[in-house]
């Protein structure tokens, strides 16, 4: 078969004058025709088809990219490859920009947690309606723990300061903060009998509880004027009250609800004082047959108990216990710490019984 500018058999080079072959990696193309320039630039493959964009093999430019959600109208990058876009100054992911619908890669760094150490709210379809405000906390908890707050200047000082606490539950999750409210004057001259009023307050800052104290007496010679303690929740609307009952020994108390009618008993021990133990008042029936919870005063450690008066306090009731008692045993604990635990000038003054 005749091939055209094919070289002489018996010689590999081409005849003199002819043009060299157009063949690349076993691939032949004919040669251009007579009378026009031969096509360079393209490695020695045929130029492009007219109106046919360019496929850059040998050094060719390559396609532009297109853009996110690409449309036929949108317009192509202005350089070959898209440029990562600048970081914007603030990235609360750790240099990583948060994306809605993409998983977080890096967690925040630097960021409070004080929303995790409150304890959350249950879902709005499974809370009491009945439930005061507020107390919402108190329906999925059988437990608190009550820290009262370490006063500085009332420990090597021995000026009594107002107290302040915090409530948490068994997780160490804060459910309320509780402080205090009497003036100066009341607070050094009558000491641990002091007429005060508490605050209790939650996450948001908003007063969910609020108990009375007036001033009376605590010795079993003052039959007629035993202390007593009335909660209301929210604030002005009784929820019920702490009456002490006379007796010699042991303290006792009435758990008592709105109507004034006895829910609950409390009975302590005749010995207030223990040394690396807790102290327990047991929380009875009405009847006070059957022990349902107790108000235990918890050992803090030496220093602490030596030097301060910063108390650790446990309650624990039925979970299924209506919430509004429950916040009645929180206020008769801030009760029991003031009529047994709470110092006068750093001075130990618990004796056997109720004298």
């Amino acid at each position: 078969m005749y091939a055209p500018n094919a070289p002489s058999k018996g010689d590999n080079l081409p005849a003199p004058g002819a043009p060299p072959p157009y063949s690349e990696q076993g691939v032949s193309y004919p040669p251009p025709p007579l009378g026009q320039p031969q096509q360079t630039g393209y490695g020695g493959y045929p130029p492009p088809v007219t109106g046919q964009p360019e496929i850059g093999f040998a050094g060719g430019p390559y396609p532009p990219y297109p853009q996110p959600n690409f449309q036929p109208s949108a317009q192509p990058y202005p350089q070959p490859y898209p440029q990562p876009s600048e970081p914007p100054v603030h990235q609360p992911y750790g240099g990583y920009a948060n994306v809605p619908g993409q998983p977080i890669v890096a967690q925040p760094i630097g960021q409070p947690n004080s929303a995790l150490e409150w304890m959350p709210l249950q879902p709005q379809h499974q809370q009491n309606r009945s439930c005061p405000p507020g107390l919402e906390y108190l329906t999925a908890v059988d437990q608190l723990l009550v820290h009262q707050k370490v006063e500085l200047l009332e420990a090597f000082v021995g000026f009594e300061t107002s107290n302040k606490y915090t409530v948490k539950n068994s997780m160490g999750q804060k459910v309320f903060y509780a402080a205090e409210i009497s003036d100066c004057c009341t607070r050094q001259l009558c000491g641990p009998n002091r007429a005060f009023d508490m605050k209790i307050v939650d996450n948001h800052g908003q007063e969910v509880i609020h108990l009375n104290r007036p001033l009376a007496c605590t010795s079993c010679f003052f039959p007629c004027c035993l202390q007593n303690m009335e909660v209301t929740a929210p604030p002005g609307t009784p929820i019920g009250s702490i009456q002490q009952e006379w007796s010699i020994l042991s303290p006792k108390f009435s758990i008592k609800d709105a109507s004034g009618e006895t829910v609950l008993t409390i009975e302590g021990p005749i010995c207030t004082f223990s040394l690396c133990g807790d102290v327990e008042f047991n929380v009875y029936s009405r009847n006070g047959d059957t022990k349902v919870g107790k108000i235990s005063k918890q050992w803090s450690g030496l220093v602490r108990e030596a030097f301060t008066d910063a108390d650790m306090f446990g309650i624990n009731f039925p979970l299924d216990l209506d919430v509004r008692i429950k916040a009645v045993l929180l206020g008769a604990c801030f009760l029991i710490d003031f009529m047994f635990f709470e110092k006068a000038g750093n001075d130990e003054r618990d004796l056997p019984g109720m004298l």
